[in-house]
């Protein structure tokens, strides 16, 4: 597609995706999305599992409390993160409590089947829970990766899963390369949903929102949203999570509540947050709730104030 084009297809496309407001026994939840060809409906806004991982007991206990109290009813994790500590801290604060009115989502690193079942084993017992909403096939980083990973065997072991009732729905991810999640949609049309970076650096340097959403929109994929402030790089920072001394897209170039409502001016069904703390948290949960839409001419402003800052140096994590 070529610019003018694309743009058309994306407001087009974000019209499909509704909101609709609901609430349940703990009180008002965030607007809802449609999440793909599931039949579920998804909170707008997801809590991010790497960053609830790495805080303390306390405030990983007061930060899952915090979520649901905004409206947040989508959870996400990785028996990657701190050996499973992420998951086992959602295993003790959320699943306990709130199981029924959450949408639970863990994701494996395996490259092959038997690790793949060693890792949904572990991965529901530190979230104490009999199954999982989603189970997401980690980080695919290229087609060989790809390739590697379907002949040991680990996307069966995804849709056997999802046979057995362990899993509702299964998926992939990945943030290093476009042309990965491309190679993975050729090969098979097994899975309901894909996770990928979606911001307005993005637009300009091997963007997984133009190669890789219309595609998803096309098949009826759930989206999820990740990397929406790359990670820290629109702070500055050259790795994982931490703000750096480079130059900042935030605030120097457009504000947060630019970048996150930018994201969700897409048809994706949830926007991954990973909070520092509860303030930020709280922050975006008072952004999805302003949340009003984005015209053309706003989003192609975005993109085009941060275009000459694009490429590895903001999305350090991309091949």
């Amino acid at each position: 597609m070529n610019r003018r084009d694309f743009v058309q297809w994306a407001l087009a496309a974000s019209a499909l995706l509704p909101r609709t407001l609901t609430h349940d026994r703990w009180g008002d939840e965030l607007p809802r999305r449609k999440f793909g060809r599931t039949g579920e409906t998804v909170t707008m806004l997801g809590l991010g599992g790497w960053h609830l991982g790495r805080m303390s007991e306390r405030d990983a206990e007061a930060t899952v409390e915090a979520a649901m109290e905004g409206g947040i009813r989508f959870f996400d994790s990785a028996e990657s993160y701190q050996g499973g500590g992420s998951e086992q801290y959602l295993g003790r604060f959320l699943v306990p409590h709130y199981r029924d009115q959450v949408y639970l989502m863990t994701k494996t690193t395996a490259s092959d089947a038997r690790r793949a079942r060693s890792h949904l084993e572990a991965s529901l017992r530190r979230l104490n829970t009999d199954y999982l909403d989603l189970w997401q096939v980690h980080a695919v980083t290229s087609a060989s990766d790809v390739d590697a990973r379907m002949k040991n065997g680990v996307v069966e072991v995804m849709e056997q899963a999802r046979n057995e009732g362990k899993t509702r729905h299964i998926g992939f991810t990945g943030h290093s390369n476009p042309s990965a999640h491309e190679h993975m949609l050729a090969r098979t049309n097994v899975f309901d949903t894909v996770q990928m970076p979606v911001n307005v650096a993005d637009m300009s340097y091997k963007s997984f929102v133009r190669n890789v959403m219309p595609q998803l929109v096309a098949r009826e994929m759930g989206i999820i949203a990740m990397k929406t402030l790359a990670n820290g790089g629109f702070f500055g920072g050259n790795n994982h999570g931490q703000h750096g001394n480079n130059p900042r897209i935030v605030p120097n170039r457009i504000s947060i509540r630019d970048a996150i409502h930018f994201a969700w001016s897409f048809p994706v069904s949830v926007v991954v947050t990973g909070p520092d703390d509860i303030d930020q948290l709280r922050e975006k949960i008072d952004l999805a709730r302003a949340f009003a839409g984005m015209t053309e001419e706003e989003r192609t402003a975005l993109v085009e104030r941060v275009a000459d800052m694009a490429g590895r140096r903001v999305e350090f994590y991309k091949a």
